[in-house]
């Protein structure tokens, strides 16, 4: 074990981190700092945290509220990107990583520790976007990662650690599925949800309303964009974290943004999830409706392979990075033509953008009709593919002269 004196542990109040705080005290011999972020996880979630983590042996328990941030400076610029991980996944976990961490270490620097610790196993993806974090904002902290230490396994191990400590933990011994919480999605794992060819059942679901149930008679939402940024739902000025609050809300009781996946991990395991990402599905579809109508077919097409690889960026955890920067940087230069208002129908499990206008719109009805014109001569078509094929034709013409 390493000499530390303070550790600011990244604190969820769940089974593993009750048992790592009194683990580190032990086996460390070093004082213990709780650290909560609030990403829009739900009040419930949040409810006697710190009462839970001093209990459980923490010195502090600091609880920060994240919620505008990680929506306006994590979430709104992936948007902007297109970014979504092997064509499904909408990134919720993997984008509250990298504004969680970052606030671990200000608060680790705040307390003087000279250490940071989290809860992920040795399996998961989320052990490299808090660690990369790190090492891009604290190197000189050490990292402690006690599922990589320790020779606890199972839910049983860590329940019995706390009744031999006399910790009291509301947690049990049957915990069917793996949740992750916060403003843009829930995910969930585990359960019968290990198994690829099982259905999920309605259990596994707890944000949307399932669409066979939703109502029968469709909503229709308007989102107005400025620069990229969505600013009103609805007519209705909002901060960017009311406004997911809001589309959530109304998307969900439409069951829409459901996904069922098995996705690849940075580890190199593949694992199955279901996520609901009600609100964040309705923004991107508005956002890349908006995008066909201001951006150019080169324009377009970059800024595609732009989401293609910030999708791998943001899900390896890769946010502070030089290449980071560059994707955001190019995104945002297509972002400041997408200002306009689009209208999306919630219905049964879908959202279908059936309105979309700007002031930027390249689109024209003068051009695009197919009624008769004044502006588009078809004749000049054969010209323009004849060059466009040149190549082929040229090509062709060469194997028929070696026949």
């Amino acid at each position: 074990m390493q000499n530390v004196k303070k550790i600011v542990l990244a604190y969820s109040g769940g089974l593993d981190t009750s048992a790592i705080i009194p683990w580190l005290k032990e086996n460390y011999g070093c004082e213990v700092v709780a650290f909560a972020a609030d990403v829009g996880q739900g009040d419930e979630e949040l409810e006697g945290l710190h009462e839970k983590a001093i209990a459980s042996g923490a010195s502090e328990c600091h609880i920060v509220d994240l919620k505008e941030e990680f929506v306006s400076d994590y979430i709104f610029p992936t948007i902007t990107t297109g970014a979504v991980y092997e064509g499904e996944y909408l990134l919720g976990t993997s984008m509250a990583r990298p504004v969680i961490a970052k606030a671990q270490v200000e608060i680790a620097r705040k307390v003087g520790a000279d250490a940071l610790c989290h809860g992920c196993t040795g399996k998961g993806n989320d052990q490299v976007r808090f660690e990369s974090t790190f090492a891009a904002l604290a190197p000189d902290l050490t990292v402690i990662a006690p599922w990589r230490e320790w020779d606890m396994v199972s839910r049983e191990d860590l329940l019995a650690y706390l009744a031999e400590r006399n910790i009291p933990t509301t947690a049990s011994a049957t915990k069917i599925y793996s949740r992750d919480a916060n403003a843009w999605h829930i995910s969930h794992e585990g359960g019968e949800l290990e198994d690829p060819w099982q259905e999920p059942t309605k259990q596994v679901w707890t944000m949307t309303v399932d669409p066979e149930d939703a109502p029968d008679t469709p909503e229709r939402v308007t989102l107005s964009f400025n620069e990229g940024k969505l600013t009103h739902v609805d007519g209705e000025a909002l901060s960017p974290y009311q406004a997911l609050v809001k589309l959530n809300t109304v998307a969900a009781a439409h069951g829409v943004g459901r996904i069922d996946i098995v996705e690849n991990r940075l580890v190199g395991m593949k694992s199955r999830g279901c996520y609901e990402t009600p609100g964040g599905t309705v923004l991107l579809k508005a956002y890349k409706a908006l995008e066909t109508m201001v951006l150019d077919k080169a324009a377009l097409k970059y800024r595609e392979q732009i989401g293609l690889e910030f999708s791998h960026v943001m899900y390896d955890g890769r946010w502070f990075t030089a290449l980071n920067d560059a994707l955001l940087a190019g995104a945002a230069s297509f972002a400041k033509k997408v200002t306009g208002d689009i209208v999306v129908k919630l219905y049964k499990g879908q959202a279908t953008v059936t309105q979309r206008r700007s002031p930027n719109s390249l689109y024209s009805e003068d051009f695009a009709t197919f009624g008769a014109d004044d502006v588009y001569d078809q004749k000049h078509a054969e010209g323009f593919i004849r060059l466009f094929s040149l190549s082929s034709r040229i090509e062709a013409l060469k194997k028929q002269g070696e026949q």
